[in-house]
């Protein structure tokens, strides 16, 4: 199985690069991962909805390129799933003969509705609001519990 990740903009702190390295290294036991870091859109500091909708919309002609497979878009109106409730649809999707899953992060003004509606599954991490350098990390560790539940790892307590 592939699992991919798609994500518009690029981490800046070492920290974050860390473990997401450390995650993306751990999950090279389960699955085949890429990653790709898309540009993002600059706007001005206090962009009009015109200009946001424009900046989504080019954001979406590049996600467009790599999404494939099972697309699950990030996003707040999605489902809210526990971690054994995201390793069964991870584990479905192969099953159903889905060679791939793909994850989009969009920018901080989220995804466009297009995105969306290319949605298997919309998921939302939670009702509060996180970083979205943060959100991936939070991300790539719960694909990677996820791998750990279906194959019966410890690491899932």
């Amino acid at each position: 199985m592939t699992i991919q990740l798609i994500v518009i903009g690029k981490l800046k702190e070492d920290y974050l690069r860390n473990a997401c390295a450390e995650y993306i290294k751990r999950l090279g036991r389960y699955c085949t991962f890429e990653l790709h870091e898309l540009d993002e859109c600059r706007l001005s500091d206090n962009p009009s909805d015109k200009e946001i909708t424009a900046a989504l919309a080019k954001e979406a002609e590049q996600i467009k390129r790599y999404a494939k497979g099972m697309i699950v878009p990030m996003c707040i109106e999605g489902r809210q799933l526990t971690s054994p409730e995201l390793s069964e649809k991870i584990t479905e999707a192969g099953v159903n003969g889905q060679s791939t899953v793909t994850f989009i992060i969009g920018s901080s003004f989220g995804l466009a509705p297009e995105i969306k509606a290319m949605g298997d599954l919309k998921l939302s991490m939670s009702k509060m609001t996180f970083p979205h350098q943060l959100a991936r990390v939070m991300l790539l560790e719960q694909i990677y519990r996820a791998f750990q539940i279906s194959t019966g790892g410890k690491y899932h307590k």
